[in-house]
Order: structure tokens, then sequence, then C-alpha cells
């Protein structure tokens, strides 16, 4: 038998298993895929193809030509935000952190309604330089921001910066194992 939870229901358990969410925000997640809304010209439309081909030749370990050609995509269309997201991630590789965490500043600071997805993730990956550079305050507020936005990557960091929702979800564990 096939049972539909109600909103309330489905907020209840969010609050189980995301105990760090404050209360107030656990019923407004989102259930549908974050996307990006992007109207582009001909000439930035060419800069989705140069950020696919970049992305997968960083994929493949050939940082300096992805490097390359995503900074090619952003001379032509330097209002994109995910350019600058994605090439934050490759000055990661690359160990320039300082860079990539100009890059992040400067996608979140582009980003419109148009672009959800990209400013749910360059929040995470902001939130990923904050952490690693000791910012954990920062860390929080970002992580916060993306799991207000679905995001289940931001809600495990937020779990994992926060010891009294990691103590929680560790005595739940317990509880469900031992009830199996």
């Amino acid at each position: 038998m096939d049972v539909e939870l109600s909103a309330h229901d489905k907020a209840i358990l969010n609050c189980v298993f995301n105990p760090s969410l404050p209360l107030d925000e656990v019923a407004q997640l989102p259930q549908e895929e974050l996307k990006d809304n992007e109207v582009l010209d001909n000439h930035e439309e060419d800069t989705k193809q140069m950020e696919l081909e970049a992305i997968r030749l960083a994929e493949t370990g050939d940082l300096a030509r992805g490097l390359e050609i995503i900074n090619k995509a952003i001379e032509i269309a330097p209002a994109r935000p995910s350019l600058y997201n994605n090439r934050a991630h490759i000055y990661q590789f690359l160990r320039k952190f300082d860079a990539a965490l100009e890059d992040v500043q400067k996608a979140i600071s582009l980003c419109s309604d148009d672009h959800k997805k990209t400013l749910c993730l360059a929040h995470c990956q902001r939130g990923v330089l904050y952490r690693r550079s000791g910012k954990l305050d920062e860390a929080k507020a970002d992580f916060e921001v993306t799991a207000r936005m679905g995001n289940q990557f931001g809600k495990s960091q937020l779990v994992e910066l926060n010891p009294y929702a990691a103590l929680c979800n560790q005595m739940l564990k317990q509880v469900m194992d031992t009830l199996k």
C-alpha cells in the first residue's frame, strides 16, 4: 500500500534527518532541481561548450589547457557566473586558493534569480574554501544558504560543523540500528 506523506510529515522527517537546520526553514526546502535559466546571445552560447570542454579537461588532469579555455570563455562572456565558479574549481586543483576564492566571490556577485544552480554551487565552494582556511563561521553561513536551497552536501557540512547535531545524529543512528 502506497501512502503519500503530508507536508507536515515531510517537515518532521526533515527535522529528524537534518537537525542542524533551523525549524522555520525545514519546511521551505525546495523539491525541484535547481537550474540556471540564462538567455545568451550567439557568442555567449559558444562559451557553454567551451565551459564543458574546460571541465572535461580539468577532470582528466589537463588543468593548464582547461584553464586556458575557460579564460577565453570569460573574455567572451564576462557576465556568466558559472564560468567563474568552474574556473574556481580549476584553481583549487592548482592549489591557488586565493584566486579560487576571488572567482567564487565574483560568481556569487553576478548571480541573479536566473542562476539558482550556480549560486548554490558557488556558496558551497566558498564554504569549502572558508572551512579550509579555518573561517568556520563564514563556512557555516555559506552552507546554511546551500542547505536552504536543498543541497545535500551543504546540509552534511552543517552537521559536521555543529558538534551537537553530529552527536544527535550519532545517537539517532544507534537507536535506528537497534530497531532493525
